[in-house]
């Protein structure tokens, strides 16, 4: 199905961008620079166990969620898990608004922060990974369960479906989970997420994207070291700056994910944690099934290129796998911007496209 007539269908215009948000780096940074007027949120506080990461030896602990409902004489269309994307939280603008419109289109949502993010800081050591299935599926069974609550709260006459929504690295997180067991969720979108780590490491490292990954990393490095549960040494040693040369060994995403991420997570160097953690080789080799997907990527993205995603959409293009993997490409949009005319467009593809599987 093409874009157009898949927003056809979804009652939706195609993207374009409102003043004064033009071009990719103001609709990337609006909402670190722009709040928006939301609905008071009736949340309620969840705690998931999961298991320790193998190269600690720590007790596993919890991850720390959020569920915020519509009232309850509304007719419940399903529940959302809501991942954030890299060094962010449950509190991030976007991802409060989008959990926002969701609610207002009769949706629960069950707000997730990963392992590392402040709001489960207290309750779990370590941080999280592209790939952290051994944290991801306890959460999506914690989740189909309380869908099978919310079913009977809201006097369902069937159970509601479970769908999933991953912003940015909370998309790839939702991806590799989910692989090759479908069933874990009814369907996925993801906003602006990369598919292959070392594509996405080389954009952006480009000199344009200087203060992009510095912000992102000095956040990643202050997750890091505020672990109240201690760092190992050899990680302290390189994150902090040396006294004598005032250098650090760690001065990029890139390296951050060598000597933090990938052996937290039992790879052996970040070479390897990319090849494995990218769900693009897996998808593309067909190797690994889905649950119905839509992957909304702008073209003018500054972090994430649009590459791999326009690649995976190709070799489905002749497949079964077009029916369930969909594409939505814009020219305009950045990074999880999508800030248009009406308010954030990528929302309301988002609410319009579960909405459109509900009624399959």
């Amino acid at each position: 199905m093409k874009r157009e007539e898949l927003l056809s269908d979804l009652g939706l215009q195609p993207f374009k961008e409102r003043i004064p948000w033009i071009g990719p780096d103001l609709q990337t940074l609006r909402d670190t620079f722009a709040s928006d007027e939301l609905p008071y949120a009736n949340s309620s506080e969840i705690r998931i166990n999961v298991p320790p990461l193998k190269s600690r030896k720590t007790g596993g602990g919890s991850l720390v969620a959020y569920l915020d409902k519509p009232p309850i004489t509304s007719s419940l269309n399903g529940l959302v898990l809501l991942l954030h994307g890299l060094g962010g939280s449950s509190r991030r603008r976007g991802l409060t608004r989008m959990a926002s419109a969701l609610v207002q289109s009769n949706f629960a949502v069950l707000k997730l922060n990963l392992r590392g993010s402040d709001p489960c800081r207290n309750y779990v050591d370590g941080t999280y990974a592209a790939e952290c299935n051994s944290d991801l599926i306890p959460v999506l069974r914690r989740a189909r369960e309380i869908s099978f609550q919310l079913t009977n709260e809201y006097g369902c006459v069937k159970n509601i479906p479970l769908f999933g929504a991953g912003i940015s690295l909370g998309g790839t997180i939702l991806l590799n989970a989910c692989m090759g067991n479908e069933s874990l969720l009814d369907g996925l979108v993801c906003i602006s997420s990369p598919l292959d780590l070392h594509e996405c490491s080389s954009s952006i490292e480009r000199p344009r994207n200087f203060i992009y990954q510095k912000w992102l990393l000095n956040r990643l490095i202050r997750q890091t070291l505020e672990d109240p549960f201690g760092i190992e040494e050899i990680e302290r040693n390189a994150l902090v700056i040396n006294k004598k040369d005032k250098k650090r060994k760690i001065n990029d995403i890139r390296s951050f994910d060598n000597f933090i991420t990938a052996p937290r997570w039992g790879y052996k160097n970040v070479e390897e944690y990319y090849a494995n953690a990218s769900p693009f080789f897996s998808l593309i080799k067909n190797e690994k099934s889905l649950p119905k997907t839509l992957f909304i990527q702008s073209k003018d993205d500054p972090w994430v290129p649009c590459l791999a995603a326009e690649k995976l959409m190709e070799k489905m293009k002749f497949s079964n796998d077009q029916k369930i993997n969909q594409f939505i490409f814009t020219q305009k949009g950045g990074h999880n911007g999508f800030h248009g005319k009406e308010g954030c467009w990528g929302d309301q593809v988002v609410c319009k496209w579960f909405l459109s599987l509900k009624t399959i």
